[in-house]
């Protein structure tokens, strides 16, 4: 699947491994990933593209506006998928 700006990704190692981030832009062989807590859009992290899986999932421009929006829609997105 193609990774792109609003992509939701699984971590899957480091420090946040397990969690859902957003795309929020790229840097050269990395993504640029955010949360909206532990990494807000004024800080995202650089991470491989081979520590991340992506989702099929890919959040509007309205979710992804604000970091408190951020968080809700990842919210929404991990409790969808906790039920499957």
């Amino acid at each position: 699947m193609e990774i792109k700006v609003g992509s939701v990704v699984y971590s899957k190692s480091g420090r946040d491994a397990g969690s859902f981030l957003a795309v929020v832009g790229f840097q050269e062989e990395r993504v640029l990933l955010c949360d909206g807590k532990q990494r807000p859009l004024a800080r995202p992290k650089a991470k491989n593209l081979r520590h991340i899986s992506a989702a099929k999932t890919v959040l509007t421009e309205q979710e992804m506006a604000t970091d408190c929006s951020l968080r809700k829609a990842l919210a929404r997105f991990a409790e969808k998928e906790s039920k499957l």
